[in-house]
């Protein structure tokens, strides 16, 4: 890579990881997934190429055309917010009725001080897939940031922009792969009714607060 190209590469990115890293639907999903040891390279995988996806579409063809139109961007933000409320649900449910979700070697690593109850059952691989997916792409900050901002962004490199979606598209791909690996070693380690409960009140709460925020958009 020549030194032209990797400023643009580096920039790219940054603003990538910049815009991934906040603890989002389609994160706290990856850490969930890893947490409960199910289809965790699966689920990393399915997210990057999601979000390459977006990245790729923003790069080369929603910066060229505008971005997205008014009834397009009401739609995403109408589907975001059905979507963000209904998770929300789900996670508080799981606060008020913590279930023990990950399988355990030895009752050591559950407060038997707390009640249980079994677990959910396991997902197959089309329904991580589908879930996945259903995370990266019905979320309208994924199209209005990754899209959006990385497509118009990569317009001031001009004949460069190729480079800074590829950089882009990199630091997707870090991020998920770290993520991943975090979740994977937390869940180790976390194993307990007390962190599954705040992570779940946390969800539901960001969810909530994301679905008010989108819904005041619209208005």
């Amino acid at each position: 890579m020549n030194a032209i190209a990797f400023p643009t590469f580096t920039a790219g990115m940054v603003l990538s990881l910049s815009l991934i890293m906040a603890i989002g639907p389609q994160n706290a999903h990856v850490l969930r997934m890893g947490l409960q040891r199910q289809h965790l390279a699966l689920t990393v995988a399915v997210c990057a190429v999601a979000d390459i996806f977006l990245i790729g579409l923003g790069v080369l063809g929603l910066a060229q055309l505008g971005g997205l139109s008014d009834k397009l961007q009401g739609a995403l933000v109408g589907a975001g917010v059905l979507f963000l409320g209904v998770y929300g649900w789900q996670a508080f449910q799981r606060f008020r009725r913590p279930v023990q979700a990950l399988p355990v070697a030895s009752s050591a690593a559950v407060d038997v001080a707390q009640p249980t109850s079994a677990a959910p059952a396991p997902l197959t691989r089309r329904q991580a897939v589908l879930s996945a997916l259903a995370f990266s792409w019905l979320n309208p900050h994924a199209w209005l940031d990754t899209a959006v901002l990385i497509g118009t962004a990569s317009l001031a490199y001009g004949q460069g922009s190729t480079v800074f979606g590829l950089g882009a598209a990199a630091g997707s791909l870090v991020w998920f792969v770290l993520l991943g690996g975090a979740a994977f070693w937390l869940g180790r380690r976390l194993n307990s009714l007390k962190v599954w409960r705040a992570l779940d009140g946390m969800v539901a709460l960001m969810m909530w607060g994301t679905a008010s925020v989108l819904l005041a958009s619209l208005f």
